[in-house]
């Protein structure tokens, strides 16, 4: 504020200082100094959303406010669990002068953007993403709604709602483009799933349930899909998206093989011998089918009864052992591409699924 010394005011001050212009000075001289901008970030682009895939980078920029000099940006995309962006060698995305920031991302169903001091290490992954405090000024997440997806919706099927895929997946860790035309409920109400050519290249076909069931008896009813050509798969899955080891499934393909035997039941992980039994799907239509409870999952397959004829058994097995337990865990139906590069993949394909049970 003004301080006058002396205890008087000097007579030329008062000659050119009105008593209104100077209440003015006193009072801008007296108040409080601004607070500071809170620190904010916003996406100005956003990827859709995607399934995680190490083959696939796609742009994700933003702008922040209220930085303090040194401060960054550490991205994360949700697949299973948070994983830092682009790769754990390069955690840090740098702002720019104008107070933007952009880098690659790989896909997920939700993307989040920290601004961190130098004082923040991010990890490769997070099940929860932390709090804006200490090192990490601001958070930004966008998930839902926020993201773009080819998909127009849902489908109904055996009583069911089901989310149809149009847009890119790797399932085996194969890079699929999605198509969600690729996947309709007939008149009958059977379920079809194509692979289609397309001018940009084959895409693929994948239903998904809408909430999870837990434990129960699943049953899928199948057209002939013994002659399925050995470029293609068909997995029916139990899977809550994280875990490699909260997964099972029934799998129709010869895997690249012309011949041999064209379908196994897996707990996952695969890799383990004592988790695949393989076996040899006839031709007709057959139900696969896979009965989960406690620490015990059993496989089944058999022909379907018609008019005249009983229900043959084809294959069976019983896993007990690093069976999970339900959680988060839907059902997918994915029919896709799994190998194009030994043999060239000359037709498309197309698999009926006439009915699906679900019994607790």
């Amino acid at each position: 504020m003004l301080k006058f010394v002396g205890g008087s005011t000097p007579l030329g001050l008062i000659g050119n200082i009105s008593v209104a212009g100077l209440a003015c000075l006193l009072c801008a001289a007296c108040r409080a100094p601004q607070a500071a901008v809170a620190p904010s970030i916003e996406f100005t682009h956003l990827p859709p959303a995607g399934e995680g895939s190490a083959a696939v980078l796609q742009t994700i920029s933003g702008r922040v406010t209220g930085a303090r000099p040194g401060q960054r940006i550490v991205l994360f995309a949700h697949s299973g669990m948070w994983w830092v962006q682009p790769v754990a060698e390069q955690p840090y995305t740098a702002i720019q002068s104008d107070s933007t920031w952009e880098n690659s991302t790989h896909p997920g169903i939700a993307y989040a953007a920290l601004l961190v001091d130098t004082a923040y290490k991010p990890p490769l992954t997070l099940k929860t993403l932390p709090q804006a405090a200490g090192p990490v000024s601001a958070i930004a997440v966008a998930e839902g709604p926020m993201l773009k997806s080819d998909a127009p919706g849902r489908l109904q099927f055996s009583g069911y709602d089901w989310t149809v895929r149009g847009i890119p997946g790797s399932p085996a860790g194969l890079r699929n483009e999605y198509d969600a035309a690729n996947a309709w409920v007939d008149a009958r109400g059977f379920l079809h799933l194509r692979i289609q050519k397309t001018e940009q290249g084959w895409t693929s076909a994948e239903v998904t349930l809408t909430r999870s069931l837990g434990y129960g008896l699943y049953r899928f009813v199948l057209s002939d899909v013994s002659q399925l050509e050995p470029q293609m798969a068909l997995v029916i899955s139990s899977w809550d998206g994280s875990a490699q080891d909260q997964e099972m499934d029934i799998e129709i393909s010869r895997w690249g093989e012309t011949t041999g035997r064209n379908a196994q039941y897996v707990v996952q992980p695969y890799y383990l011998a004592a988790n695949v039994v393989r076996f040899l799907a006839p031709a007709g239509p057959l139900a696969y089918s896979f009965d989960w409870g406690p620490g015990r999952v059993a496989f089944r397959t058999a022909r379907v009864e018609r008019a005249g004829s009983s229900a043959d058994l084809v294959s069976s097995h019983v896993f007990t052992s690093g069976v999970p337990a339900p959680g988060r865990e839907i059902i997918r139906v994915d029919l896709y591409v799994f190998d194009n590069q030994r043999f060239r993949l000359d037709r498309g394909t197309e698999v009926i699924v006439e009915k699906f049970e679900y019994l607790p």
